[in-house]
């Protein structure tokens, strides 16, 4: 079985796959604060009972490949591949990892991990040209070229973040659930908010998307837009030019790379 965890900046999302099948998968928030022991205990948790796993931490675990966004937890994810998964190849997403995909930016290591590993399954799955959505903290939008070349993006504000914004700095509104209004005119300041977030960042999708996919292809139609991310369904209904949703494509994209790097000959 391979253990494949993805650390966001607000939530780490963890897939346990036996073979190409991921057949777990548990959402938990990302805390900086946590040390190596703690997430120990927190995996211990979470896999403990598993069917598929023994009793013992590390038990049933074939490999582990781990991307984070936040420094400091994958400080403390290395260590606990050391301490509690000794004798468990682990792969941690870092610059010279061989991935596949030529970055075509002018700082190829300023491209966020996560990024480059949503690129390595757009190709796979989806072939190029593609474009990955990814709605997240931020929602970014990631260009994959016809030949398989990750070739830049776009970083936007996230669903969360705006929506905690408005809530804050607007003195007549307030934080809000994230949800879908009864109809794009809100009938009170709850529905209003709603509705503007939904269906302005749906606005965005079609918008930014159809701007690339003129600069990435000779036919924006030749171009596959995929969606992931934890609020990806929130907004698939209404953003038009989604083609695919794929919520595990992170966790695929790890399992691929671990698979190029560790399981050659």
């Amino acid at each position: 079985m391979l253990l494949t965890i993805d650390v966001g900046n607000t939530q780490t999302v963890l897939g346990l796959f036996d073979g190409e099948d991921i057949v777990e998968h548990w959402r938990i928030s990302t805390d900086p604060r946590r040390t190596a022991d703690e997430l120990a205990v927190l995996l211990q948790g979470l896999m403990g009972r598993h069917p598929l796993l023994g009793d013992e931490l590390g038990d049933g675990i074939e490999g582990i490949c781990i991307c984070s966004t936040v420094p400091s937890v994958l400080h403390e994810m290395r260590e606990v591949t050391r301490r509690y998964y000794g004798d468990v190849p682990a792969l941690l997403i870092e610059p010279g990892v061989k991935t596949g995909v030529p970055i075509l930016m002018d700082n190829p290591k300023e491209v966020g991990a996560d990024r480059i590993i949503n690129a390595v399954a757009a190709v796979e799955l989806y072939g190029g040209p593609s474009i990955v959505v990814d709605f997240g903290t931020a929602t970014t939008f990631d260009a994959v070229s016809a030949r398989g070349e990750y070739a830049g993006g776009v970083i936007a504000p996230g669903i969360e973040i705006s929506t905690e914004a408005l809530g804050v700095r607007g003195a007549q509104l307030r934080k809000i659930e994230i949800a879908r209004p009864r109809s794009v005119i809100g009938k009170n300041t709850v529905e209003a908010m709603q509705s503007g977030i939904l269906y302005g960042f749906a606005g965005q999708v079609d918008g930014v998307v159809g701007r690339m996919a003129r600069e990435l292809a000779d036919d924006p139609d030749d171009v596959t837009v995929i969606a992931t991310g934890g609020l990806a369904p929130l907004v698939l209904g209404e953003a038009t030019v989604i083609d695919e949703h794929e919520p595990w494509l992170t966790l695929i994209g790890l399992r691929l790379v671990y698979e190029r790097n560790m399981m050659r000959g």
